[in-house]
């Protein structure tokens, strides 16, 4: 579950990491008053779940409430990476004297919490991790211990952080614990012209698995701004959008990933994660081929069914009965396993698609699907 930042800073405050003054609306008209209310000039800020928004043209500095409520018009509804802007927060400006980075987040792999941070933040802060990787320190973090102030310390020196971070270093572990989160992002956290340390942006992304703990958020938190996730949602898939020319409908959690990880192997990309569960009814089948054939990236569609409980002819029928209410674009090749899988593979021949292929095994078919997405691009 991502926050807006709107609500990272909410967060951020709570533990005590001083952030500016800002209020949040979805009026233009209303922003000429916050801003007022703010001092006059304001910086506005697009609130949408993704980074980049300063050089896609939704933050900028208005220099009065007149061009605080201009500017929020121009931002308001203006598309960014796919996220339409649908508030904005206004932010009292900060006389800026230098800019960092700082952020844990989970390392699944290593078992541990892992410390990102560099003294040269900002909006290029990715192009100075993948051209000088030497200027941002990596520091794994015990569980166990978290992060104390002589870990802090560790942490900004680095870094090559001022000491006056190792304050806020320490607050940011406890938001990331206390409200169990995944990630914490600040950039910048910045240095002001009097010293002052203060957290111009965050970003915190919670553990789904607490969501029942973190109900306060609501339906703004939840939502899915991307397009095809909200749909999918709404069809009751479980989806996530992935950058890749692969689509991928699995039965199972651990068979999807399994799948993600050979069609990589093989050089494509993965487009989405789709797990259609144990069943693999028409409806549920021509939903999840639906969402993913609306997938512009998509380049080839591979479906990996291992039948249990419910056999592979009760999928094959599916897929037959979901290809009559679908129109198929793109090639699709599937792989059949399990209980009944000649039987299902038998009814797929008999239907003949000119654009669906089989493949008896994992490999071959992510091969296969692989192959024919490069073809397509």
């Amino acid at each position: 579950m991502d926050l807006y930042e709107h609500q990272a800073r909410e967060l951020f405050e709570e533990h005590g990491i001083v952030v500016p003054r800002a209020e949040v609306t979805d009026s233009a008209k209303e922003a000429r008053e916050i801003a007022r209310r703010l001092g006059g000039r304001v910086v506005v800020k697009a609130q949408v779940k993704t980074g980049g928004r300063g050089k896609a043209g939704g933050v900028k500095l208005a220099a009065d409430p007149a061009a605080a409520e201009l500017t929020a018009r121009q931002i308001l509804g203006m598309d960014i990476k796919g996220h339409t802007v649908r508030t904005v927060m206004l932010a009292q400006p900060v006389d800026i004297a230098s800019e960092y980075y700082v952020s844990y987040v989970l390392d699944r792999a290593a078992g541990q919490f892992l410390a990102i941070a560099s003294a040269e933040g900002g909006m290029d802060i990715e192009e100075v991790a993948a051209t000088r990787p030497e200027a941002v320190a990596r520091i794994p973090i015990d569980p166990a211990t978290g992060v104390t102030s002589a870990k802090a310390g560790e942490i900004a020196l680095a870094a090559k952080l001022p000491p006056q971070t190792v304050d806020v270093l320490v607050r940011l572990w406890d938001v990331l614990i206390r409200e169990d989160a995944l990630l914490v992002e600040v950039n910048p956290l910045v240095r002001t012209a009097q010293g002052r340390i203060l957290a111009l942006d965050g970003k915190v992304t919670l553990d789904d698995n607490a969501s029942f703990r973190q109900a306060r958020w609501g339906a703004e938190a939840t939502e899915h701004d991307d397009p095809l996730e909200a749909v999918a949602a709404e069809r009751g898939l479980n989806y996530v959008k992935l950058d890749g020319e692969v689509g991928i409908i699995g039965n199972g959690a651990g068979l999807v990933m399994s799948t993600l990880d050979v069609v990589a192997g093989c050089g494509a990309r993965p487009a989405n994660f789709l797990d259609i569960g144990g069943g693999a009814s028409a409806q549920i089948m021509a939903d999840g081929l639906s969402v993913i054939l609306s997938d512009p990236d998509v380049k080839s569609v591979f479906v990996n069914v291992f039948g249990g409980i419910t056999a592979c002819d009760a999928v094959a029928d599916g897929i037959v009965q979901a290809l009559d209410t679908v129109t198929l674009t793109k090639p699709l090749v599937v792989r059949l396993d399990g209980n009944n899988a000649v039987r299902g593979r038998t009814i797929l021949d008999a239907h003949a698609h000119p654009l669906l292929r089989q493949s008896s095994t994992m490999d071959d078919a992510a091969r296969t699907a692989a192959e024919l997405a490069h073809a397509a691009s």
